[in-house]
This record gives structure tokens, C-alpha cells and sequence, in this order.
């Protein structure tokens, strides 16, 4: 993770956001979309990743999260990131529907035939006031609207928007 983008205090709250490489919209697929939410339920379970607030869209993610006294946010995020690039590269080439699969395994396999899925950065924003959690958390949920997908925050499965109305969700989050 680049020193511009660090997470100066582990203990309070984070907006994180992360890419796919070049924003390709690799992540269109919901088989693609539970590899991520899988890896985040790992996470809470085994790393002390607090899970508050997410959203998987079709090339990025956003989180509010921090982590339990002890670990690192961001050495959690690194293996998170590390596994999920890991098992959306293998899903891409094994998936026989995906009309891009080849065009996608080209463009994420650097030279040296190593393959990079996401971009470096987290960007994380530290979060501490109520009023800024609020903002985030808004703008977080509601993504999937301004991008078209859906009418309400809430309909959008891959988000926490509907575990904060109590609806059923892709994921147990901790709430806030």
C-alpha cells in the first residue's frame, strides 16, 4: 500500500475505497461479487476485520471498517485484497460464459506473468465525528443508485444498505 493512502489510527473508524486495475468493470458477475463477500466474512471470523458499512459495485469497493485492538486494518485489507485477486483471477479463467475472460486474464497479468486485479491504494479517510459517518455511510449505500442499478439503496443485494433497515443481506455486518 502506498505511504500517501496510510491508516494513521487502527482503532477508529475508516472509508476505504479500492479498484479494480485501470476500473475495469470485472465485477459484474454476482459469482464474482461473493468471492468478495466470503473473503469479508473470513475476515470479521479469523482477522478482527469490524465490517460496518460496504458496497461492491461492478469495479470498486467501498467499506467502513476498523479492526479489533491487536490487528492491523490494513495488514487485514492487504490479505484480503492479496486472496480475492487471487480467486476472481482463477473465477475469470474458469468461468467458460465470461465473453471477456480473455480480454480480462490479459490486461491483469503483468509482465513476468504475475497478475495484478486491484490497485495498490485503499484510499483510506479516517472517519470520527457522527456527522461524517452519516455522509459516508450515504454516500457509500448509494452508489448503487447513482450508478442506476436500483431505485433505493436497500434493493441493492451487494451492500450493507439493507441490514440497516433490517432486510436480509449478503452478509451479517456488525451495525453501528
Amino acid at each position: 500500500m502506498s505511504r500517501k493512502y496510510r491508516i494513521y489510527d487502527q482503532a477508529d473508524l475508516q472509508f476505504m475505497t479500492y479498484a479494480t486495475v485501470d476500473w475495469v468493470d470485472a465485477l459484474s458477475r454476482p459469482a464474482y461479487k461473493d468471492i468478495i463477500v466470503e473473503s469479508f466474512r473470513f475476515c470479521q471470523e479469523q482477522k478482527g476485520l469490524q465490517l460496518y458499512a460496504w458496497c461492491i459495485m461492478s469495479n470498486h469497493v467501498h467499506l467502513i471498517a476498523k479492526a479489533d485492538p491487536g490487528p492491523k486494518l490494513e495488514d487485514i485489507m492487504r490479505d484480503h485484497k492479496k486472496h480475492t485477486s487471487k480467486a476472481l483471477m482463477k473465477a475469470i479463467a474458469e468461468n467458460g460464459k465470461e465473453s471477456r475472460r480473455e480480454w480480462m486474464l490479459k490486461h491483469f497479468r503483468k509482465s513476468g506473468g504475475s497478475s495484478q486485479f486491484w490497485q495498490h491504494d485503499l484510499h483510506p479517510i479516517w472517519i470520527r465525528t457522527p456527522e461524517v459517518v452519516e455522509r459516508y455511510l450515504n454516500y457509500l449505500h448509494r452508489n448503487p443508485v447513482a450508478a442506476g442499478l436500483v431505485k433505493e439503496p436497500e434493493h441493492y443485494v451487494y451492500s450493507s444498505a439493507g441490514s440497516y433497515l433490517g432486510l436480509p443481506s449478503m452478509l451479517d455486518v456488525i451495525l453501528i
